[in-house]
């Protein structure tokens, strides 16, 4: 029964991701108040694509309304030949999924206008201050996704190389922003260090637990912590441009955006091309539109995230690799269901 159940549920998600994106992710939308869906541009057609839409930014600042491609496991012959053996429980089974998606999406709104609200009390006028504050918490999904993903591989229920490069490469690019903000004098009260870290640490467990439960969840809060980013960085680029054109970019942002190996920079950008993007520093205007542009990309990324199985790295694309050396995984969503499936499936499938 737990096995048909939860293999209809994805089956669902992926014959009718289209359907469910533009319903269920409204109130995720809502973030961006005057924001619309850009296009993704697939970086390969190797495998089989199922439509899904996502909350993307152009660097030119105008948003317009595109489909976009992410990579399916599963063919859409397949799904739709899985889903007329199952009609009765693929029915309810997408009602049933729906309700829970809104519930999470209801909770996260929830939880991020929490921290918004303490965020406006403390920081309405020290706007580094809050830069920093923001980019200690941003960072710290990443690394509770890359925790439970270990624990999945040792456990053989996931072996996702990309996503645990691409996780990897996002919390990289968050550092490097926090480095940037304790450069410009974000850090130097020490409530402001003992708040950031207290929340990251808060943060940390609540990701973890809600990542093993539920991964499109944490996904989709990620998101919304990201959505907050973006508008929070755009404000201030709009209102202090001129006098940030003024001002010379700390070294660290000149460092990290134009010199060394770019390869982390391009692996967190799942939906452009590596090499795509190469930014212009040359003064803290520029530091502070890339920044905001990151925020941008991530959001992206957590929204194709959102897709069970959905996320490659972008280098995987233009690389000939073997499949079959990342390819253990039970096809699983949050530790509930991992455990049920690890109990009821064949191991000799799974290798």
């Amino acid at each position: 029964m737990a096995t048909s159940f939860s293999s209809a549920v994805f089956a669902i998600s992926v014959s009718s991701s289209s359907a469910l994106k533009s319903r269920n992710f409204q109130n995720s939308a809502s973030l961006f108040s005057q924001s619309h869906n850009l296009q993704y541009n697939p970086l390969s057609t190797r495998r089989s694509f199922s439509r899904v839409r996502a909350t993307l930014l152009q660097d030119n600042e105008e948003k317009v309304i595109v489909e976009e491609l992410f990579p399916s496991k599963t063919s859409l012959s397949d799904s739709s030949k899985g889903s007329g053996r199952n009609s009765t429980t693929s029915s309810s089974s997408s009602v049933l999924e729906k309700w829970v998606i809104k519930c999470e999406q209801s909770v996260n709104i929830f939880l991020t206008d929490s921290v918004i609200k303490i965020l406006d009390a403390f920081y309405r006028d020290r706007d580094y201050a809050r830069f920093f504050v923001l980019e200690t918490i941003a960072r710290v999904p990443y690394f509770a996704f890359i925790s439970v993903l270990h624990m999945y591989e040792s456990f053989g229920w996931w072996r996702r190389a990309d996503y645990l490069k691409v996780h990897f490469a996002e919390s990289w690019n968050e550092m490097h922003h926090l480095l940037i903000m304790e450069e410009l004098g974000g850090n130097a009260w020490w409530f402001d260090r003992f708040l950031a870290q207290h929340i990251a640490i808060v943060y940390y467990l609540m990701t973890v637990l809600m990542y093993a439960i539920s991964p499109r969840m944490a996904y989709h809060f990620s998101e919304c912590v990201e959505s907050h980013a973006y508008e929070t960085y755009d404000k201030f680029i709009k209102v202090q441009g001129e006098n940030l054109k003024k001002m010379p970019a700390p070294m660290v942002a000149v460092d990290y955006y134009t010199r060394g190996d770019l390869y982390l920079f391009d692996e967190f950008q799942t939906s452009r091309v590596p090499n795509s993007r190469r930014p212009k520093i040359e003064n803290l205007y520029d530091v502070f539109l890339n920044i905001r542009d990151d925020e941008a990309e991530h959001c992206k990324t957590m929204r194709a995230c959102q897709t069970h199985g959905n996320l490659r790295s972008p280098h995987s694309y233009s690389e000939d690799e073997d499949d079959s050396v990342c390819d253990l995984q039970a096809n699983c969503e949050g530790i509930v269901d991992c455990i049920t499936k690890s109990v009821t499936s064949d191991p000799a499938r799974l290798k």
